[in-house]
């Protein structure tokens, strides 16, 4: 047979399929997807238990006949949905290999139910800021990947050119190329390969992809002045031991991204450009943000695991594990970012995966460097493995369900990437992506359940979460099952494919994503899965 049958008592495909009276695609239900062996997408989907039963009938008539054998995977009451995507993940290769590599952090993507994973353009080295450095990055992942991986590119002031000179063309080259969009810096990045624009040059970096259809995706930090910098506190109220966290979070005010986005609202509006916030973390900026989209801008937002889990009142003395750029900030800002989240102002939930050596991060006592100084540790958190139990350990609590998980941290990744006719879905004609799980399984986070390169840089170690996943299937294959042992998780080679959009998906993709929210809006009401 040319086909594989995938059956559980509990199916959620998140179908953007017509809705009517009979068909109700948007549910949890019993029954079977059938899956191409041949181009791993979806063929055929059995709605009920008795047409998989009908189905199993007649696939042993012809075994009996014509000796052909059934591949058939039964998941009984794990649930069966589609896999995930996360479209912000540092993977440093080449150059910084030893912080993360593609084997490492695509085997933890996979561990997490996630199927496709976007690579950011830093900090490898060298950074994804040409067509010559993408292919450099391309080369280093073939052959590495368990899940599919898109690229971005990035936007420094050498490719971005001025009005009077520069590669002006560097920016169209990558387009073409297939990269998903670009990210910069309106602060500096941390590396020195990778510096931060001027708004002047933003300015001119909107022009270059005005039309194009590629994202300009905005780290949407700015240093500010000291005038512009709140009031310190009386010297008896402050701390300035860099072994504390509020010393670094002072040093990160909430300004510092309110003024960021203040332009970059400013250039959604001004251009025809699909801008991006990557990793929100101060809610004070969302009324600028919902006041730029009311005036038309296309502007997108995502937040991070880490702002929605973690609070600036969690983290211990010398923890730099928890120490990120924007930082995590304290609860009564946790708890509008999950209204936010609610109400639809952020449209997406991802990792921001950057990890890093124990070393840079300070846990480990350091000539010249003290331990655990946040000041001097390195900023980044280590996650992409476990963004679906940390979004359902949480959302409950909010009003939210199934379908809000895989809306947040599957359709809507897969649309910023331009890959929302292909992934974050189980209809027919799309990817046979699988992630099964148990949505009442609670399990610790250890470091021999963990994945990705450095196990102790994690802030969620031995913290206790909701949602176990026991499979993940790219295009029909297994990639990782759950196993007490490692070397059985991942049972092949790996699988995973390089992602390249083409940019005359645009149009098509818009249209696509159109008729998907309409058939959405058919369907919203009280969250599935509450519990």
């Amino acid at each position: 047979m040319a086909e594989a049958l995938y059956t559980s008592k509990r199916i959620f495909l998140n179908s953007a399929a017509p809705v009517s009276s009979e068909e109700k695609p948007c549910e949890v239900f019993s029954g079977g997807l059938l899956i191409s062996t041949i181009d791993g997408r979806v063929t055929r989907v059995l709605d009920s238990w008795r047409a998989v039963e009908a189905y199993l009938l007649e696939s042993k008539r012809q075994e009996l006949e014509a000796g052909t054998r059934l591949e058939h995977y039964d998941f009984g009451d794990l649930l069966m949905m589609p896999g995930l995507v996360d479209t912000h993940v540092h993977i440093n290769e080449p150059g910084r290999t030893e912080w993360e590599g593609f084997r490492t952090a695509t085997k933890a993507a996979a561990a997490g139910g996630f199927t496709t994973i976007a690579d950011m353009p830093l900090n490898s080295i060298p950074p994804t800021t040409s067509v010559a450095n993408l292919r450099t990055k391309l080369a280093a992942a073939r052959g590495q990947l368990f899940v599919d991986v898109a690229f971005w590119g990035g936007i420094i002031p050498d490719n971005v050119g001025d009005q009077d000179g520069g590669n002006v063309s560097e920016l169209h080259q990558l387009v073409a190329a297939g990269v998903i969009g670009f990210k910069c810096f309106l602060c500096p990045s941390g590396v020195d390969e990778f510096p931060p624009l001027t708004p002047e040059q933003v300015q001119r970096a909107a022009q270059l992809l005005d039309d194009t259809g590629a994202v300009l995706a905005f780290h949407a930090e700015m240093e500010c002045t000291e005038r512009q910098i709140p009031v310190a506190k009386p010297c008896s109220e402050r701390t300035e031991d860099p072994a504390h966290y509020r010393t670094f979070l002072a040093t990160r005010p909430e300004i510092m991204e309110q003024q960021a986005i203040d332009l970059v609202a400013q250039v959604a509006q001004d251009y025809k450009i699909r801008a991006h916030i990557v990793h929100l973390s101060a809610a004070s900026a969302l009324p600028v943000i919902r006041r730029a989209r009311a005036n038309g801008a296309e502007l997108t937002v995502e937040t991070c695991h880490h702002y929605l889990a973690l609070s600036a009142e969690d983290v211990p003395d010398t923890g730099t594990e928890y120490k990120c750029c924007p930082p995590i900030r304290g609860r009564s800002n946790q708890e509008l970012l999950w209204r936010a989240v609610s109400d639809r102002d952020i449209d997406m939930i991802v990792s921001d995966h950057s990890p890093s050596p124990p070393t840079l991060k300070l846990q480990l006592a350091e000539a010249g460097h003290r331990r655990g100084n946040f000041l001097e540790a390195w900023g980044g958190i280590a996650s992409v493995q476990f963004g679906l139990p940390l979004f359902w350990t949480h959302c409950h609590r909010y009003g939210l369900g199934l379908t809000d998980l895989v809306r947040l941290l599957g359709t809507e990744p897969a649309y910023l990437c331009g890959m929302s006719q292909r992934k974050g879905r189980l209809d027919p004609g799309y990817d046979g992506d699988l992630c099964v799980w148990d949505p009442e399984g609670v399990f610790t986070v250890t470091e021999e359940l963990i994945e990705f390169q450095h196990k102790s840089t994690t802030p969620y170690l031995n913290r206790e979460l909701r949602g176990i996943v026991h499979a993940t299937f790219l295009r029909g294959t297994p990639v990782y099952r759950r196993d007490a042992v490692p070397d059985l998780r991942f049972d092949g080679p790996p699988l995973g494919n390089i992602l390249l959009r083409d940019p005359a998906d645009s149009q098509q993709q818009q249209q696509h994503r159109n008729r998907g929210r309409l058939n959405e809006a058919k369907i919203s009401g009280r969250p599935l899965w509450e519990s």
